[in-house]
């Protein structure tokens, strides 16, 4: 990234700077300020929560609106109905469009979509491909990355449903076809619940056929803090990452002081400065369009809270490397500006794991299965699942 530039743009994925700071305009001592601002702010909000009574008492935010007690504010009554209004009415016109996206996978293949109900009761969007004929290898339960949805991954089920790889793939609270403010995510230890808990419907309903979780950027990250989780990790025969958020930090190291005050007092709060389309994630222009004119693709500024919870996982993952012990395959361009690949090479040589492998692809980009090379990519990832079946065999 170019050093000169005085402000540090957010893409669309989870990048090494998740938050702009205006390093020209900000001084260390600005800085402090803020930090401070903040602090006593937080503070203020809890002192006045706790002689009110807390929010969640108030019935301006009580989702069901018909009949009730009047409100004796009218204006709050009106405001917060149109609030959720607005997040149901976006939901269903998401999940009218994720609906729409196609999904062929070739007259070998069965593909559905349907709706599962997540840890938090919220409805997540899914959808499956099933080869048609001959006996299931496996399944690859597939883990977008931030500001995506499930339904990009259709030309990769493709390619697996042909080679006898069954796919599942869940789309993210707030993502895609699912629950939730767009491109918001209040906790990435919910997303990782979920993926839990749609892997074992998956086992429960394939009891015999061997699964895989794959994860791409701030979806790895998920997928590699859920296999930390025992009973997860006894459900898989590995898992698979394409550039990983691994090594994601803040700008300034005040601003990840500021991170967890601010995303609890304005969790919501975008960062405007945010670039809508951001650095390049893919060589194949065609790839780059068909990005960011889809409009279940998030290209909204980041929120505040979304932040800090990659900043989080992040974190935690980087000081646990050494206690993976999941058989896995780790993927990354080294061109990827958006996520860091050393960071990749750093899990390959830190992990415990008995059986692991890395693949560096020279030049490449941030989004592999949307290179021009895709078809590779996506063999490289069919082998390494068939060879690990063969290895369990053997």
């Amino acid at each position: 990234m170019d050093r000169s530039s005085p402000v540090e743009e957010l893409t669309s994925g989870a990048s090494g700077r998740i938050i702009p700071v205006c390093r020209s305009m900000l001084s260390r001592r600005s800085l402090l300020r803020l930090f401070l601002f903040f602090q006593s702010l937080a503070l203020w909000l809890v002192l006045f929560l706790r002689r009110s009574g807390g929010i969640a008492r108030r019935p301006f935010l009580v989702r069901n609106y018909s009949g009730g007690a009047s409100m004796s504010s009218p204006r709050k009554r009106g405001g917060g109905k149109w609030r959720v209004g607005a997040e149901e009415e976006d939901v269903r016109r998401r999940r009218a469009l994720a609906e729409m996206v196609e999904m062929d996978g070739g007259e070998g293949c069965r593909w559905e979509t349907s709706v599962f109900v997540g840890t938090r009761r919220n409805a997540l969007f899914c959808r499956s491909w099933v080869p048609v004929s001959g006996e299931m290898k496996g399944i690859l339960v597939i883990i977008h990355g931030l500001n995506e949805h499930s339904g990009r991954y259709a030309h990769f089920a493709k390619q697996l449903t042909s080679c006898n790889f069954g796919v599942y793939a869940m789309d993210w609270t707030g993502h895609g076809g699912s629950d939730g403010l767009h491109g918001y995510v209040p906790s990435l230890d919910n997303v990782v619940a979920d993926t839990g808990t749609f892997l074992e419907k998956i086992k429960s309903e394939n009891p015999d056929i061997p699964c895989f979780l794959f994860g791409h950027s701030t979806g790895g990250a998920v997928v590699l803090k859920a296999a930390f989780n025992p009973h997860i990790k006894s459900n898989l025969e590995g898992i698979v990452l394409t550039s990983p958020a691994l090594r994601v930090k803040p700008a300034h190291p005040i601003v990840g002081a500021v991170a967890p005050l601010f995303s609890m007092v304005a969790p919501k709060f975008q960062f405007k400065g945010a670039n809508k389309r951001g650095i390049p994630v893919s060589r194949d222009p065609a790839a780059m369009l068909a990005k960011y004119s889809d409009p279940l693709v998030y290209t909204g500024p980041i929120r505040v809270r979304t932040g800090y919870e990659i900043l989080r996982i992040s974190s935690y993952l980087m000081q646990n490397m050494e206690s993976v012990t999941i058989p896995f395959l780790v993927l990354h361009g080294t061109a990827d500006r958006v996520t860091d690949p050393l960071a990749s090479q750093d899990l390959f040589n830190e992990a415990s794991s008995g059986y692991k492998d890395i693949k560096l692809y020279d030049g490449f980009l941030h989004d592999l299965l949307f290179e021009p090379e895709r078809d590779e990519i996506g063999t490289d990832i069919i082998q390494w699942m068939e060879k690990k079946l063969q290895h369990q065999i053997l």
